[in-house]
């Protein structure tokens, strides 16, 4: 079957519900006295969709391909600021292995 849209693509389905639930996660009150850590989480999660929409309309194979391993490298981004916000307690264990999880799912 030929993709002939972004939005047929797994890996935009998987990111986009990432990016749905890291603006939610980010959405409370705990990250509003951490707006910096709360920008870079969206950010990188709207840069994984971003990435994957853009490489879709690459030119080449090859081209597609580096917008991808750019978008897996957003994810691992999102991962680690998990950790950040973990340490500050802006988010608790089973949020950030839920997240986490879902970071990493969009990698493969």
């Amino acid at each position: 079957m030929k993709i002939t849209r972004f939005e047929d693509i797994e890996a935009w389905k998987v990111a986009r519900k990432l990016t749905g639930e890291i603006y939610d996660a980010t959405t409370t009150t705990s990250f509003d006295r951490d707006h910096p850590l709360q920008r870079q989480l969206r950010s990188a999660a709207t840069s994984i969709m971003a990435n994957i929409t853009e490489g879709f309309d690459a030119a080449s194979h090859a081209e597609f391909s580096r917008f991808l391993r750019i978008a897996r490298r957003s994810a691992t981004e999102i991962q680690s600021h998990l950790y950040v916000a973990t340490d500050r307690k802006y988010i608790g264990t089973k949020q950030f292995e839920r997240l986490y999880k879902e970071a990493d799912r969009t990698k493969q």
